[in-house]
Protein backbone atom coordinates (compact mmCIF):
# COMPACT_ATOMS: atom_id res chain seq x y z
CA UNK A 1 0.00 0.00 0.00
CA UNK A 2 1.59 3.21 -0.94
CA UNK A 3 1.70 5.91 1.39
CA UNK A 4 0.48 9.83 0.61
CA UNK A 5 2.56 12.32 1.15
CA UNK A 6 1.49 15.93 2.73
CA UNK A 7 2.22 18.02 0.24
CA UNK A 8 2.09 21.60 2.01
CA UNK A 9 5.98 21.10 3.86
CA UNK A 10 7.65 20.11 0.59
CA UNK A 11 6.00 23.23 -0.87
CA UNK A 12 6.74 25.58 2.30
CA UNK A 13 10.40 24.32 1.83
CA UNK A 14 10.15 24.75 -1.97
CA UNK A 15 9.66 28.74 -1.34
CA UNK A 16 11.56 29.14 1.66
CA UNK A 17 14.79 28.56 -0.66
CA UNK A 18 13.47 30.18 -3.17
CA UNK A 19 13.27 33.07 -0.59
CA UNK A 20 17.00 32.51 0.84
CA UNK A 21 18.00 32.50 -3.27
CA UNK A 22 16.17 35.91 -3.57
CA UNK A 23 18.22 37.50 -0.60
CA UNK A 24 21.82 35.96 -1.97
CA UNK A 25 21.31 36.91 -5.12
CA UNK A 26 19.25 39.80 -5.69
CA UNK A 27 19.75 41.96 -2.46
CA UNK A 28 22.42 41.66 -0.89
CA UNK A 29 24.77 42.46 -4.84
CA UNK A 30 22.19 45.26 -5.12
CA UNK A 31 22.94 47.55 -2.14
CA UNK A 32 20.20 46.17 -0.03
CA UNK A 33 22.22 46.07 3.09
CA UNK A 34 20.21 47.96 6.24
CA UNK A 35 20.68 44.02 8.46
CA UNK A 36 17.18 44.34 9.39
CA UNK A 37 15.52 44.93 6.31
CA UNK A 38 17.59 41.50 4.84
CA UNK A 39 16.06 39.56 8.13
CA UNK A 40 12.70 40.77 7.86
CA UNK A 41 12.87 39.67 3.37
CA UNK A 42 14.22 36.06 4.26
CA UNK A 43 11.76 35.68 6.91
CA UNK A 44 8.30 37.09 5.34
CA UNK A 45 6.63 34.46 2.91
CA UNK A 46 5.90 36.69 -0.22
CA UNK A 47 3.86 33.95 -1.83
CA UNK A 48 1.29 34.33 0.98
CA UNK A 49 0.88 37.95 -0.55
CA UNK A 50 -0.17 36.88 -4.45
CA UNK A 51 -2.47 35.83 -6.25
CA UNK A 52 -2.67 32.38 -6.24
CA UNK A 53 -1.83 31.68 -10.11
CA UNK A 54 1.08 34.23 -9.54
CA UNK A 55 2.71 32.64 -5.99
CA UNK A 56 5.04 30.40 -8.26
CA UNK A 57 7.19 33.47 -10.06
CA UNK A 58 6.57 35.19 -6.06
CA UNK A 59 10.44 35.56 -5.97
CA UNK A 60 11.20 36.21 -9.46
CA UNK A 61 13.88 39.10 -10.14
CA UNK A 62 11.08 41.33 -11.90
CA UNK A 63 7.71 42.76 -11.74
CA UNK A 64 4.56 40.52 -11.43
CA UNK A 65 1.18 41.24 -13.50
CA UNK A 66 -2.21 42.18 -11.03
CA UNK A 67 -5.32 42.70 -11.73
CA UNK A 68 -6.41 45.60 -13.51
CA UNK A 69 -2.94 46.36 -15.38
CA UNK A 70 -1.51 46.60 -12.15
CA UNK A 71 1.90 45.25 -10.96
CA UNK A 72 3.63 44.30 -7.94
CA UNK A 73 7.23 45.50 -7.29
CA UNK A 74 10.18 43.53 -7.75
CA UNK A 75 11.96 42.15 -4.53
CA UNK A 76 14.74 44.39 -5.04
CA UNK A 77 13.03 47.58 -5.76
CA UNK A 78 11.11 47.20 -2.55
CA UNK A 79 14.30 46.18 -0.51
CA UNK A 80 16.06 49.34 -1.86
CA UNK A 81 12.80 51.33 -0.68
CA UNK A 82 13.01 50.05 2.63
CA UNK A 83 16.81 50.60 2.89
CA UNK A 84 16.98 54.29 2.00
CA UNK A 85 13.82 55.02 4.26
CA UNK A 86 16.04 54.09 6.68
CA UNK A 87 12.81 52.72 9.14
CA UNK A 88 12.80 53.24 12.56
CA UNK A 89 11.38 50.96 15.03
CA UNK A 90 9.18 54.07 16.41
CA UNK A 91 7.93 54.85 13.09
CA UNK A 92 4.02 55.30 12.27
CA UNK A 93 4.13 54.37 8.63
CA UNK A 94 1.90 55.41 5.80
CA UNK A 95 2.23 52.84 2.86
CA UNK A 96 0.83 53.70 -0.53
CA UNK A 97 0.31 51.01 -3.35
CA UNK A 98 -0.27 48.09 -0.29
CA UNK A 99 -0.91 45.37 -3.55
CA UNK A 100 -1.41 41.98 -1.32
CA UNK A 101 0.39 43.66 1.60
CA UNK A 102 3.69 42.37 1.52
CA UNK A 103 5.30 45.51 1.95
CA UNK A 104 3.11 46.05 4.89
CA UNK A 105 4.16 42.76 6.90
CA UNK A 106 7.50 43.71 6.32
CA UNK A 107 7.26 46.88 7.70
CA UNK A 108 5.02 45.46 10.82
CA UNK A 109 8.77 44.14 11.47
CA UNK A 110 10.65 47.26 11.15
CA UNK A 111 8.12 50.09 12.51
CA UNK A 112 5.94 50.98 14.80
CA UNK A 113 2.56 51.00 13.06
CA UNK A 114 1.39 51.03 9.84
CA UNK A 115 -1.52 52.10 7.82
CA UNK A 116 -1.62 50.38 4.62
CA UNK A 117 -3.50 51.68 1.77
CA UNK A 118 -5.05 50.38 -1.05
CA UNK A 119 -8.06 51.19 -3.63
CA UNK A 120 -8.27 48.08 -5.64
CA UNK A 121 -10.95 45.09 -4.10
CA UNK A 122 -8.95 42.22 -4.94
CA UNK A 123 -6.24 43.59 -4.14
CA UNK A 124 -7.82 44.39 -0.29
CA UNK A 125 -9.51 41.31 0.11
CA UNK A 126 -5.43 38.88 -0.33
CA UNK A 127 -4.15 41.59 1.97
CA UNK A 128 -6.65 41.20 4.59
CA UNK A 129 -5.87 37.79 4.35
CA UNK A 130 -2.29 37.61 4.77
CA UNK A 131 -2.28 40.56 7.16
CA UNK A 132 -4.53 38.90 9.50
CA UNK A 133 -2.93 38.49 12.55
CA UNK A 134 -0.26 41.61 12.32
CA UNK A 135 -1.67 43.59 14.92
CA UNK A 136 0.88 46.76 13.94
CA UNK A 137 -0.99 47.52 10.69
CA UNK A 138 -4.31 48.87 9.84
CA UNK A 139 -5.06 48.24 6.10
CA UNK A 140 -7.61 50.85 4.34
CA UNK A 141 -9.04 51.26 1.25
CA UNK A 142 -9.08 53.90 -0.57
CA UNK A 143 -7.67 56.64 -3.56
CA UNK A 144 -4.09 55.91 -3.29
CA UNK A 145 -3.26 59.61 -3.87
CA UNK A 146 -5.50 61.08 -0.93
CA UNK A 147 -3.25 59.21 1.31
CA UNK A 148 -5.09 58.45 4.58
CA UNK A 149 -5.44 62.01 6.81
CA UNK A 150 -7.15 59.77 9.58
CA UNK A 151 -3.89 58.57 10.97
CA UNK A 152 -1.98 61.13 10.37
CA UNK A 153 0.83 62.78 10.93
CA UNK A 154 3.20 60.16 9.54
CA UNK A 155 7.31 60.06 10.51
CA UNK A 156 7.39 58.12 6.63
CA UNK A 157 5.99 57.70 4.13
CA UNK A 158 6.44 54.80 1.65
CA UNK A 159 5.19 54.51 -2.26
CA UNK A 160 5.76 50.91 -2.82
CA UNK A 161 5.48 51.81 -6.84
CA UNK A 162 6.57 55.27 -9.21
CA UNK A 163 4.30 58.06 -9.96
CA UNK A 164 4.74 60.96 -11.66
CA UNK A 165 4.34 63.40 -8.35
CA UNK A 166 3.56 63.21 -5.06
CA UNK A 167 0.15 64.57 -4.51
CA UNK A 168 -0.07 67.45 -2.16
CA UNK A 169 -2.53 65.75 -0.18
CA UNK A 170 0.10 63.06 0.55
CA UNK A 171 2.55 65.26 1.30
CA UNK A 172 0.23 67.18 3.92
CA UNK A 173 0.41 63.73 5.86
CA UNK A 174 4.02 63.71 6.36
CA UNK A 175 5.28 65.31 9.73
CA UNK A 176 7.56 68.06 9.07
CA UNK A 177 10.92 66.25 9.10
CA UNK A 178 9.04 63.60 7.87
CA UNK A 179 10.65 61.15 4.94
CA UNK A 180 9.56 60.15 1.61
CA UNK A 181 10.45 56.82 0.14
CA UNK A 182 8.97 56.38 -3.64
CA UNK A 183 9.08 55.37 -7.17
CA UNK A 184 9.13 58.13 -9.85
CA UNK A 185 8.31 58.62 -13.48
CA UNK A 186 10.91 61.06 -15.33
CA UNK A 187 10.56 60.85 -18.61
CA UNK A 188 9.33 57.57 -19.60
CA UNK A 189 11.96 55.95 -17.22
CA UNK A 190 11.41 54.69 -13.67
CA UNK A 191 13.57 55.66 -10.43
CA UNK A 192 13.75 55.09 -6.84
CA UNK A 193 14.17 58.50 -5.27
CA UNK A 194 14.27 59.72 -1.54
CA UNK A 195 12.77 62.83 -0.06
CA UNK A 196 12.26 65.17 3.30
CA UNK A 197 9.59 67.39 3.91
CA UNK A 198 10.55 70.74 5.56
CA UNK A 199 8.46 73.54 6.77
CA UNK A 200 10.33 75.43 3.74
CA UNK A 201 9.15 72.47 1.30
CA UNK A 202 9.72 69.12 -0.08
CA UNK A 203 12.60 67.92 -3.16
CA UNK A 204 13.35 64.27 -4.41
CA UNK A 205 16.40 63.06 -5.11
CA UNK A 206 16.96 60.19 -7.18
CA UNK A 207 19.26 57.31 -5.96
CA UNK A 208 18.52 53.90 -8.37
CA UNK A 209 17.57 53.17 -11.83
CA UNK A 210 15.56 50.43 -11.15
CA UNK A 211 12.38 48.94 -13.24
CA UNK A 212 9.05 49.56 -10.81
CA UNK A 213 5.29 49.17 -10.76
CA UNK A 214 3.54 52.31 -11.87
CA UNK A 215 0.73 53.24 -9.44
CA UNK A 216 -2.33 54.70 -11.04
CA UNK A 217 -3.62 58.36 -10.05
CA UNK A 218 -0.24 60.18 -9.73
CA UNK A 219 -0.19 61.90 -13.10
CA UNK A 220 1.06 65.13 -13.66
CA UNK A 221 -1.34 68.14 -15.14
CA UNK A 222 0.04 69.01 -18.37
CA UNK A 223 -0.13 72.19 -19.87
CA UNK A 224 -0.34 73.48 -23.06
CA UNK A 225 3.12 74.30 -25.20
CA UNK A 226 2.38 77.24 -28.03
Amino acid sequence: MALSVDPAPVEANRFEAMRHAMVASQLRTSNVNDPRVVEVMATVPREAFLPPEHRAMAYRDGLLPLVGGRRHNSPLATGRLLTEAAVQPGDHVLLVGAAGGYTAALLARLAKSVVALEEEDSLVAIARGGLAGEAGVTLVQGPLDAGWADAAPYDLLLIDGAVEQVSDALLAQVKPGGRVATGVIDRGVTRLALGRRTEGGFGLVDFADIECAILPGFRRLRTFQF
